[in-house]
């Protein structure tokens, strides 16, 4: 193979790798000869006119391609897929390729015009808009079936020919960014910009609402903790909290769409347009022309699809949410053999005992959800969506009404069925703490410490290595390689979303919910960074306008935060006593305030 690439060269004198695609060792021949020739191809005939060359060491193993691409197709990739940038009058407007001139900063000898983050953007879109036409079968491979329309890269993936393909780290540029952004420990702003630029936009937002969130805890913590202190044995003295509770879950989400319309403006992103998102590489179907834009691409019926959903997909979700329902109803039974036992005994053995089923049922809810999620991602693929933010809209939709349940059905039953307050307190502050150790464990430390133990492995192996080709860039693609994969801003979310809700349901009744918020996230912002930077192979990046669907989950959380605080005040002895002759209009009063 490594003898019919130089006429590769010829297409641009300076390759720069961008992206890394590692086939399966022993892939045969023919099945490399034909997908490298679909990556080369013109667009006219199907291909995606990318550049190509093989990472050649010195067994002569050559399952691991480099791909870039040229200058030019870089700047009409930019064009294809919309991007939005700065022109030489401070406005934002669309790239086009014959208005290029226009736009600041634009040189044809400037390579730098498009960051590294939007090349490579640019290469997975292209990649993942490689279709078979006329193919019945990947060559070399009679098993692996193709037919119109269907994702190559996704039928190869799914054979295991395809092991992975992911972006190359700009060593200096990342060296830059872990200085700034966690190799010193300070107070103030993240390097939100230098993000962006590095990560892309939905990385950027994420760690910008997680800073944000952290600093709009602060006000919450700080009247926590003397409320706390001279209040901690009345459980009923909570109306004034609770009142600010429900404000404050309000405020902080409107004032975050202000500030993320303006670094998404900054961004260029906040005025893409959604026309140009493509079908997503897991959407399969006959190939047919989209009414819209006139291309041909996979067709899927919109009926089959809905009735995957409702009769398979929803039934589900509903028998995994009364199981959720079950295993409480068992937690509530071991409360109840806990507090028996300490009834019994009246020991300091048996007064730590009231804090186990608390612990036992914060794992299982653990458990619960992770498991769950893998169901909730496989129905969500087999619906087969169109769109990745359609897929990504029903799959957020299946696991946060089910982690809504699992983590706050037992609240909702201590407060408004129990009415035991001091259980309440008791059950938030050991769900929400357990909760924060768990995933600072499950998703930095021990990520963490796998990657070092491998890192040490691989130059171990690298010192023995000799080879003609730039050995940084053989050392550099081998270790990236081994290195985990980040699945998205999903998990993150999720756990900012259920720590939203411990802190702005029911932190009234444990005012300390929302200090130990603003420790968990001061630690998870730079655990995160370094999650980011050391651990994960980088992440393509994804442009984006805002935080999505999980505006509108955290806003529907507020709503329920504003709701539950009503009927906790209403509840409350000192607003009871205001109403002693009739509860009507008790009850009037709290919906209107509501």
């Amino acid at each position: 193979m490594a003898e019919s690439w130089p006429f590769l060269d010829t297409f641009e004198p300076n390759f720069r790798p961008l992206v890394v695609i590692e086939l399966a060792k022993g892939t045969k021949e023919e099945t490399i000869e034909w997908f490298t020739k679909r990556i080369v191809d013109k667009k006219a005939n199907g291909g995606a006119q990318l550049l190509v060359k093989p990472l050649v060491t010195e067994n002569g193993d050559e399952h691991i391609y480099l791909v870039g691409a040229s200058h030019l197709r870089l700047l009409l990739g930019a064009e294809t897929v919309g991007l939005v940038k700065e022109c030489s009058d401070n406005s934002m407007r669309t790239f086009t390729y014959s208005s290029r001139k226009t736009f600041k900063d634009f040189a044809d000898d400037n390579h730098n015009f498009l960051t590294m983050a939007e090349c490579q953007y640019i290469i997975k879109h292209e990649l993942e808009n490689l279709r078979a036409k006329d193919e019945k079968m990947i060559p070399g491979y009679p098993q692996a079936k193709l037919y119109p329309g269907k994702s190559i890269v996704r039928r190869l993936l799914t054979s295991g020919i395809l092991v992975q393909i992911f972006p190359l780290h700009d060593r200096e540029e990342l060296k830059k960014l872990r200085h700034s952004w966690y190799g010193r420990v300070k107070v103030g702003y993240q390097p939100l910009d230098e993000i962006r630029c590095y990560f892309g936009e939905t990385i950027a937002l994420y760690f910008g609402f997680l800073e944000y969130f952290t600093f709009a805890l602060i006000p919450m913590a700080v009247i926590g903790i003397p409320y706390y202190v001279f209040a901690w044995e009345d459980y009923d003295k909570y109306v004034m909290f609770a009142t600010f509770n429900l404000l404050w879950s309000t405020v902080i989400l409107e004032v975050w769409k202000r500030i993320c319309a303006i670094m998404t403006y900054r961004w260029g992103t906040l005025l893409m347009k959604r026309q140009f998102e493509e079908p997503r590489p897991g959407f399969h179907g006959v190939l047919g022309i989209n009414p819209v834009t006139g291309r041909e691409e996979p067709v899927y019926s919109s009926i089959k699809r809905q009735i995957r959903i409702y009769l398979v997909s929803l039934p589900f979700v509903c028998l995994c949410l009364y199981f959720s329902l079950y295993v409480m109803m068992i937690y509530f039974d071991l409360e109840q053999w806990a507090l028996d036992y300490h009834e019994v005994n009246e020991s300091n053995f048996s007064s730590l005992m009231l804090f186990v089923p608390s612990i036992i049922y914060a794992i299982v809810i653990e458990i619960m959800n992770r498991i769950y999620r893998y169901a909730a991602e496989f129905l969500t693929s087999w619906e087969n969506h169109r769109l990745e933010s359609s897929y990504q809209n029903h799959l957020i939709l299946k696991v946060l009404v089910f982690n809504f349940l699992n983590c706050f059905a037992s609240l909702f039953y201590i407060a408004f069925v129990l009415f035991d307050m001091k259980l309440l307190r008791q059950s938030l502050a050991t769900l929400l703490i357990t909760s924060q150790i768990l995933n600072q464990f499950a998703e930095s430390l021990l990520p963490y410490w796998l990657q070092k133990r491998h890192k040490k492995r691989m130059k171990k192996r690298m010192c023995s290595l000799k080879t003609d080709t730039d050995l940084s860039l053989v050392e550099q693609v081998n270790l990236e390689k081994e290195m985990g994969t980040y699945f998205g801003t999903f998990d993150d979310y999720l756990e900012l979303f259920l720590q939203f809700g411990y802190v702005s349901l029911f932190s009234c009744v444990y005012p300390l919910a929302a200090v130990f918020a603003v420790l968990n996230n001061i630690t998870e912002i730079y655990s995160d960074a370094l999650k980011m930077c050391r651990v994960y192979k980088r992440p393509f990046a994804e442009p984006t306008a805002n935080i999505g669907v999980w505006q509108l989950a955290f806003e529907t959380m507020s709503v329920i935060s504003v709701v539950t605080n009503c009927i906790l005040i209403g509840m409350s002895p000192q607003v009871n006593a205001l109403f002693t002759d009739s509860k009507t209009d008790l009850i009037l009063t709290v919906a209107l305030v509501e």
